[in-house]
Formats: C-alpha cells, structure tokens, sequence
C-alpha cells in the first residue's frame, strides 16, 4: 500500500485533531478521514471477529455501557483500538486503490497505533497532537457531541447518578493517564501542543511545516 501521500494525525481528546485533519484536507483539496471513519464499516462487521468493535452495535441496554468498571472500560477500550487499526487499513486500500484518489492528499485522525505507524509511515507523515490531560477529564460533558449528551443523561438516570460520574471520572482519569501523554510525545514523531491562543490558521501552517506539506 503507497501511503506517500498519507498524512496520519494521533494524540489526545481536545487537541485539536479533528479540526486539523478537515482544514488541511480542505486548504489542500485532499481527502479527510474524520474521527471514528471507521464506523462505516461497523454494520458488516462479524461479531466474533471484531467482538469490541461492535459491542455497542450490538448492545441492548446502554446502562450496562455506563455500569463497567474501569478496569473493564479500560480493556475495552485498548481492544477497540487494537480492531480499529485494522479496519482503518481496510479502508485506506480501498480508497488508495481507486485511481482518482492516487494523487489526492489523505489526512487520518486515527486510532492506528505508534508501533504500526513506525512501520508503515515516517516522521514527515504522522503528527501528534496534545491537549493537558486534565481537560479531557473535567471537559468531557461540556461539549455538544451527542455521544456525549447522551451518556451523561444516561448517568443522570442511574440510581446513584453521583456515583455513576465518579465512576466515569475515574475511566477517564485512567484513559487520559500522564503515561499515555509521555508515550504519545515521545512517540518520534512531530508534536503540536494545544495552544488557545493560537489560531487553527496558525495551527494549519504549523503543521505544514512540521509535517512538510506543499501544494
């Protein structure tokens, strides 16, 4: 699979990932692949084969999604990302294999992990992007996504519902961990640091140039 003209974005929640990956791909007229592209695919896929990807496809009630501990939440989540990479490559050689998407720039926010875009990509061609770790876990109900709306309303509905937050704290606290932060920016790749005073044209010409984009 050619990747030359491949642009992977990783990092953590409310870095700035998704916005970075739709304008480059609109500045350049390339392609972008938002956050969670892969749930295109998530109706086709088998059950066994890809058991916590479609977990929630196939979940019947919602409440038990909420109730897991964070350990378990946790493993989960690790096990998606592992079902993920692999569905995302699927995806990258089908659109690569169509010719009018050959000479077409591709931006990725993707789940593909450090140790997999060593081997596929190089250091001119995945970005990591950074936000501090404690926004993602006090932030994670402030914005409008309804993902997000409605798993908080969700644990409003618990019987403890106090509870229920706490408990989803603590899966953040552990998602959002100082060693995933450290591994991330020691990754070997370039990094952008979440920076409010920067604007997203500032942050698409950063990027650029770390990344060496040209028209």
């Amino acid at each position: 699979m050619d990747l030359r003209n491949v642009y992977f974005v990783i990092g953590t929640s409310y870095a700035g990932k998704s916005t970075i990956v739709k304008n480059l791909a609109k500045k350049h007229n390339g392609l972008a692949l938002e956050e969670n592209y892969h749930d295109e695919k998530l109706p086709e896929l088998d059950s066994k084969e890809f058991p916590n990807l479609t977990y929630t496809r196939d979940l019947q009630d919602w409440h038990e999604f909420i109730r897991r501990t964070p350990d378990e939440y946790v493993t989960w989540i690790n096990n998606v990302k592992k079902e993920c990479e692999i569905v995302e490559l699927q995806i990258l050689e089908e659109l690569l294999s169509d010719q009018k998407n050959c000479d077409k720039k591709i931006f990725v926010d993707t789940n593909i992990s450090i140790e997999t875009l060593h081997k596929i990509s190089d250091a001119d061609h995945v970005l990591v992007m950074l936000s501090d770790p404690q926004i993602s876990i006090h932030r994670f109900f402030d914005r409008p996504d309804p993902e997000k709306q409605f798993l908080y309303q969700l644990m409003l509905e618990e019987p403890d519902p106090q509870a229920a937050l706490d408990n989803y704290r603590e899966i953040l606290t552990r998602i959002c961990s100082k060693e995933e932060y450290e591994m991330l920016e020691n990754s070997g790749f370039k990094v952008i640091y979440r920076d409010e005073d920067r604007t997203q044209e500032e942050t698409v010409r950063l990027a650029e140039e770390l990344l060496k984009i040209t028209d």
